[in-house]
């Protein structure tokens, strides 16, 4: 494999292209006419503008980017995440195209991709299962009599769904009808697939992911677990690995299961086995990630693997050189999502230009992100500006680098998740190990990031005025006296 075409943009993308550059592969980037002047686009050795900003004038037109491989004679494609990444149609026709699709084959992304048919194959290998339903349902009394025997409170999930959408929590009969219609809705709207089922809502979840790798020759092995509890609308916002509360025995059970369904869909590359942990620490299995995940990062650091290297590897036919024995632990790993979002705002999207933007460096800190300084934030995308990851000796250490790497972190122009989540680790909550996906509900409100009153503010900009006339004041008294005046004091009063 010499050349690979990174079919994804911003953080991604420029991720994948240095593991590639490491690896000696040549990369291509395909970009949208938004993202003209990304780092990710003069990062690649060669860029192929494929269309207008809107993702579905671009990023998923897999008919022409499928072509720009054609004609600068690409050996593989990466999906990343989002976009193409879980489409089966697009993998099968890279496949048809002879281009080597870096991820699962079309038929394991068909049999996971849908969630009633993952749920179905995990069942067959006695993986536990949340109560509900079934299959899909689209008859409202139906559904009705599905969840009076399931209990409330339950979910309806969108078959294809993913990030919260198309997903509703029903806390009483009265409410099914009217819920399972915005399901519906939303499911076709975000998916073009209407299918729904019923979930029983599990008391205090916590959101257990295991990590698995596979290659071509029968081999998987699961890298251990991520936590991901701290949520907003169902999407994840601050993951760490190992988890705090998963014993040795726990994590070796999870992780078998985890392989089962792995196995059972002759999985071969990176991919993600989800659970939900209740507060007796029974788990269930949610639903299995076809592809590179987020939050990656953090197994990557208490592994000491390169999962995009290992991608690449299994994709080009060789086989894992490791086993599961050969895994160990090392220490602690903690990744935030830098969001241009306002919490204040119940998390809402926020635009504009990074007037300051400078990240945070030293020892065990590692940030992903397609942004620099003066660019500005699309509003045709995920709103993700960065991954800051870090990696200490332990879950403290960890937590400690954390809440100062995210303190050294600059950025003015947008709102951002940082404060947020600077809140939730300083949090007793969290710091405990005692929480679960219902953290935000339970302890945050918008004003605990206030950092002071307007009055405040308003005392800061008086003081500040008095400080720069007292000093300029100071500076001509010296100048008339014949002292020389200091560079320094004349670029600092200018």
């Amino acid at each position: 494999m010499n050349k690979i075409l990174i079919a994804n943009r911003g953080e991604i993308a420029l991720r994948v292209m240095r593991s590639a550059k490491e690896m000696g592969i040549k990369t291509v980037a395909v970009f949208s006419e938004a993202d003209r002047n990304a780092p990710f686009v003069r990062y690649a050795d060669e860029a192929v503008c494929i269309g207008p900003p809107p993702s579905n004038q671009s990023y998923l037109l897999g008919d022409k980017i499928i072509a720009v491989c054609k004609e600068l004679k690409v050996d593989g494609i990466h999906p990343g995440y989002g976009f193409l990444s879980e489409n089966a149609g697009f993998a099968r026709k890279v496949r048809e195209a002879g281009i080597t699709f870096i991820g699962p084959s079309p038929e394991a992304m068909d049999m996971m991709g849908d969630k009633l048919s993952a749920k179905a194959t995990a069942k067959k290998h006695k993986v536990p299962m949340i109560p509900g339903s079934d299959g899909a349902i689209s008859d409202i009394k139906e559904a009705i009599k599905v969840a009076k025997e399931t209990g409330f409170p339950l979910l309806i999930k969108a078959s294809a769904g993913g990030g919260g959408k198309g997903m509703r929590l029903v806390e009483k009969e009265s409410e099914v009808e009217e819920q399972m219609k915005m399901a519906v809705s939303e499911a076709i709207s975000a998916f073009g697939n209407g299918a729904v089922f019923i979930e029983k809502y599990a008391s205090g979840p916590r959101h257990i992911e295991i990590q698995l790798i596979a290659d071509n020759h029968g081999n998987c092995v699961y890298l251990f677990e991520r936590e991901c509890s701290i949520q907003r609308r169902h999407q994840k916002v601050i993951e760490e690995a190992p988890s705090s509360v998963l014993t040795p025995e726990l994590r070796k059970q999870m992780g078998e299961c985890a392989v089962a369904v792995a196995k059972a869909c002759n999985y071969s590359g990176a991919g993600t086995v989800e659970f939900l942990l209740d507060d007796k620490l029974n788990f269930y299995f949610l639903e299995m990630n076809t592809r590179l995940q987020v939050e990656h990062p953090v197994s990557e650091f208490i592994t000491g693997l390169d999962l995009v290297k290992e991608q690449i590897k299994v994709a080009r036919g060789e086989k894992l050189s490791f086993t599961q024995d050969d895994i160990k632990i090392n220490g602690h790993a903690i990744e935030v999502r830098v969001c241009a979002e306002d919490p204040a705002n119940n998390f809402l999207p926020d635009i504009g230009k990074l007037e300051v933007y400078k990240t945070p460096s030293g020892p065990g800190i590692r940030v992903d992100d397609g942004f620099e300084e003066g660019m500005d934030i699309p509003i045709y995308y995920d709103p993700m500006i960065a991954k800051l990851v870090v990696h200490g000796k332990d879950r403290n250490d960890a937590i400690a680098k954390m809440l100062r790497a995210i303190s050294d972190y600059k950025i003015i122009g947008v709102e951002t998740t940082l404060d947020f989540c600077s809140f939730v680790l300083k949090h007793d909550a969290f710091v405990s190990g005692k929480f679960d996906t219902g953290f935000i509900g339970k302890y945050f409100k918008p004003e605990v990031l206030s950092n002071g009153s307007p009055e405040n503010d308003e005392a800061l900009a008086i003081i500040s005025s008095y400080l720069f006339a007292t000093q300029k004041k100071q500076n001509n008294t010296l100048e008339s006296a014949g002292v020389k005046k200091s560079k320094w004091r004349e670029n600092r009063l200018n």
